[in-house]
């Protein structure tokens, strides 16, 4: 698919669930006795599959007409042996995480995924839910097919996050609900906190001690009884970045973009943005299922460089590509570094969006940890492609919003992807007027 230049955007749109939120709305209700009900989840294929998998293991999951899912849980300790294998497509969330639900059931589960799935290493859970007594046979590389079985009493664990990884994090929180005694985790960086604000919500036996360094010490009692919810998912920052940046660089634009999540430890690229010069206003904000919410009004701006601290990394680790492209066509040079954890993400997204923005007219240098881009000062780049995307969703989206700005259009290899999270990215573009 070729994006071209648009005119000015305007409208206003909503973006679908937060895919992290809605992950763990599913995999906590799914452990829960009772009925659950969720307003409002991402019905992106990688929510899909942690779905079909929690079906799989017992749980009864419907979708009334009207968009409500009801979710009749099995109780902690409560998951059956799956029948088949557990197929996650191309999601490494409902990977991570559902290994650790499984980590503390005694029962066998073997987890496949697509090409691009089947590439990222596992070891980074398997390790600690190797601790707790699970057991796993990986394909080389710690990689999928791999076959995983759960412990069942599992031992308590004591670990400190060796990378700031929240899927890591939350793979140990979920291992621990169905173990005796006290899992506990330590987080020298902090990521985002959904998992934590949730298993309260559910009635876990859950504590954050914040010490003054910064670090988070954060203690689950197991064995725990969860108690059903009624959860009201709003929509994913890491979706409404591509219309947010999208307004910002497109001339004349003004967008408003409703009922955003705005969890501190999520909202990274509306500072980054800010920061170079980037016009948003938050109006409307509110709590919503103990979550913050708002609605983003998106002025087309002037953009500056930028050299962020990496320490800001895990509070917008997903947003990363999108920003660079923004970088591209600020005025100035931006460095990003301490990037590392975007090497095993779908695709390696250090290394593709370099060679994607080369494609397209930057002039950027490729870092081991990151990027240094040369912006074009705010006049549109040349345009081409196709864009190898690597089957990486975000790279596609990114470089879609690249296309808005372009002299002869911007060409996307494989645009499929899109719909692991957000399968109405180009509806919504049709909205505010960017394509016909």
């Amino acid at each position: 698919m070729t994006f071209t230049a648009a005119s000015a955007l305007s409208g206003s749109v909503a973006v679908p669930g937060d895919k992290s939120i809605s992950h763990r709305s599913l995999m906590l209700s799914a452990l829960a006795v009772g009925e659950s009900r969720v307003e409002g989840l991402l019905e992106g294929e990688d929510v899909l599959a942690t779905a079909a998998a929690l079906r799989a293991m017992g749980a009864d999951i419907q979708r009334d007409d009207d968009g409500i899912w009801h979710i009749h849980g099995v109780g902690v300790g409560g998951l059956l042996q799956p029948q088949e294998a557990l197929d996650m497509g191309n999601s490494g969330t409902s990977t991570r995480l559902l290994m650790g639900l499984v980590a503390s059931h005694g029962i066998t589960a073997t987890f496949v995924g697509d090409a691009s799935l089947s590439k990222r290493p596992m070891a980074r859970v398997t390790e600690p839910l190797s601790r707790v007594g699970a057991s796993f046979t990986a394909s080389p590389g710690d990689r999928l097919p791999l076959t995983m079985t759960g412990a069942c009493p599992a031992v308590p664990l004591d670990y400190t996050l060796p990378v700031a990884s929240a899927q890591v994090k939350s793979a140990i929180l979920l291992a621990g609900l169905n173990t005796p005694g006290i899992t506990r985790v330590v987080e020298p960086i902090p990521t985002r906190d959904h998992s934590e604000r949730m298993l309260r919500g559910f009635g876990a036996d859950l504590e954050v001690e914040v010490q003054a360094d910064g670090t988070r010490i954060i203690t689950l009692k197991g064995e725990a009884e969860l108690k059903p919810q009624n959860i009201v998912v709003p929509g994913d920052p890491s979706s409404a970045a591509f219309p947010m940046v999208a307004a910002l660089l497109v001339p004349g634009s003004q967008v408003t973009i409703a009922n955003v999540g705005l969890n501190a430890t999520r909202a990274g690229l509306i500072d980054l943005l800010r920061e170079m010069g980037g016009s948003i206003e938050i109006i409307n904000a509110r709590e919503v299922g103990g979550e913050p919410v708002g609605d983003l009004v998106v002025t087309a701006s002037a953009l500056n460089g930028v050299e962020p601290d990496p320490a800001r990394a895990p509070s917008m680790i997903d947003e990363y590509p999108v920003a660079f492209v923004a970088a591209a066509f600020a005025h100035g040079r931006s460095i990003f570094r301490g990037l590392d954890e975007l090497r095993v993400k779908e695709s390696d997204r250090i290394a593709t969006m370099a060679t994607g923005l080369r494609a397209i007219g930057v002039t950027v240098e490729e870092l081991e940890d990151g990027l240094i881009i040369e912006g074009s000062g705010g006049q549109p780049l040349p345009g081409g492609g196709p864009i190898a995307t690597r089957l990486d969703h975000r790279i596609a989206m990114s470089f879609a919003v690249a296309g808005l700005v372009s002299h002869d259009g911007v060409t996307i290899d494989d645009m499929r992807p899109v719909a692991t999270s957000f399968p109405t990215f180009t509806t919504l573009l049709q909205t505010l007027g960017a394509i016909a």
